[in-house]
């Protein structure tokens, strides 16, 4: 498993989170700073006094100059002054006044304002005419960050816990969807709905989830397979056994001493068909449910066949059996136990069909890697639409096809079971001039 849900978790979490609080920690500087200027309007009222405070030093008016200097510290409940300032050269190289500077006393009002010290700095509104300036502590109602200690509280605190929150729901939304679809389907699969899948619902999800999902529709379709046969199986069966019990009672109901021997060997006769279904029953359960190790050997397909088809003119002497096939077809990594009862059943059931006198072909060939084993009867034959159900069991297709009333049985659905367990496949088809053709291709490997 390749883990994409960890790896997708791993880049949300420690690259995204890593991101988020990068770009807010550059955030928070930039709100900073932009809150650290002095407002414009402010700016220009520090401005408009510097004006005012130069036009009547200069005009000489002192006194209304001192008296506006007091009224506007009451009014502003600061502290205010005007300097002038003159630079001496004492040693050294010469300088020029335009490196060192206009601003000597205090801070320039373009610049930042500290937004942690308690103190107001003093600023500086240099005159433009002459040598001085006006010295201002920086009135409290100018100071900029007043909502700098609410507006850091919510960067640092608020919008991390609400992008947490919110990420968290995405993630327990991301994670907990298909849990609950999963739950879903499995209420509905434990009420007997098999036919509920998950992985649809998952959309384009590749990762740990959808292989759950995934893993959970194989094993509800295979469930589901499973039973709907048992039920179909168990319904077939007490069809089948209907007949020959109905016969069995019959016989026994009707039992004269003087036809005793016909009568006993019409009650064994049934009790052979009935143990047959109910053996055939058990051996074709056995198989859709315990998938079988088969055990690996090699196998003589021409051995195999002279041993059947001995046994098959023995129970069957009113029919032929024609045979054309090597003198030898060895197949590895097979098992004997699935190929003897799979040809065995294809045989029979062909003999069944065929009437007295005619005969049952059988050949045998190599072909791309594959024995073909090609059974010929001279029966009915199967309409072309029901060719793929002939391998269902106690299948029917009408009474023309089946004798004495009985359905295929549970020979050729066995004979394909037990073939797919060796990775054969078998397949019918109509003869040009009438009857049934099996084919059965074996891999040699």
């Amino acid at each position: 498993m390749k883990r994409k849900l960890l790896w997708k978790l791993c880049l949300i979490l420690a690259t995204g989170l890593v991101s988020f609080f990068y770009l807010l920690h550059l955030f928070t500087l930039k709100t900073e700073e932009s809150m650290s200027f002095i407002a414009e309007q402010d700016r220009k009222q520090l401005q408009a006094w510097g004006a005012h405070a130069e036009k009547l030093y200069t005009t000489g008016q002192t006194n209304q100059l001192n008296a506006w200097l007091a009224e506007l510290k009451i009014q502003e409940n600061t502290w205010i002054s005007i300097a002038g300032f003159k630079v001496n050269h004492i040693a050294g190289e010469p300088f020029d006044k335009n490196i060192v500077g206009g601003y000597h006393f205090g801070r320039s009002i373009e610049w930042k304002i500290h937004l942690y010290f308690e103190q107001n700095p003093i600023m500086e509104i240099p005159f433009t005419h002459i040598n001085g300036s006006l010295l201002i502590k920086l009135p409290e109602r100018m100071r900029p960050g007043n909502h700098w200690t609410t507006t850091k509280f919510i960067l640092q605190i608020i919008m991390p816990m609400l992008v947490l929150v919110v990420l968290s729901i995405i993630l327990y939304r991301h994670i907990i969807t298909p849990l609950q679809q999963l739950e879903k389907a499995t209420t509905e699969f434990s009420r007997g709905n098999f036919s509920v899948r998950v992985a649809k619902y998952l959309g384009g999800r590749k990762d740990e989830l959808a292989q759950l999902a995934f893993t959970f529709d194989k094993m509800a379709s295979r469930i589901g397979e499973l039973i709907n046969n048992q039920r179909q199986l168990i319904s077939d069966l007490s069809h089948e056994l209907r007949t020959p019990l109905t016969r069995l009672d019959i016989a026994v109901e009707n039992f004269d001493e003087h036809e005793s021997k016909q009568h006993l060997e019409r009650i064994t006769r049934e009790s052979k068909h009935i143990r047959k279904l109910v053996e055939d029953s058990l051996t074709l359960a056995w198989l859709e449910n315990e998938k079988p190790i088969i055990k690996q050997e090699p196998v003589d397909l021409v051995d195999l066949l002279d041993v059947l088809i001995d046994d098959a003119r023995y129970e069957f002497p009113d029919r032929q059996l024609v045979v054309h096939a090597p003198t030898s077809a060895m197949i590895e990594n097979s098992c004997h136990r699935a190929l003897c009862p799979a040809i065995e059943n294809v045989i029979r059931n062909a003999l069944r069909y065929t009437p007295a006198s005619e005969q049952v072909t059988i050949c045998m060939s190599l072909e791309a890697g594959c024995y073909k084993l090609q059974i010929s009867d001279q029966g009915p034959g199967i309409p072309e639409q029901f060719l793929e159900k002939v391998f269902e069991p106690f299948f029917r297709v009408d009474d023309a096809r089946i004798s004495e009333g009985d359905s295929f049985g549970l020979g050729l659905a066995l004979a394909k079971r037990h073939l797919a367990s060796v990775r054969a496949k078998i397949h019918a088809e109509n003869a040009p001039n009438g009857g049934l053709v099996v084919v059965i291709m074996i891999p040699i490997s």
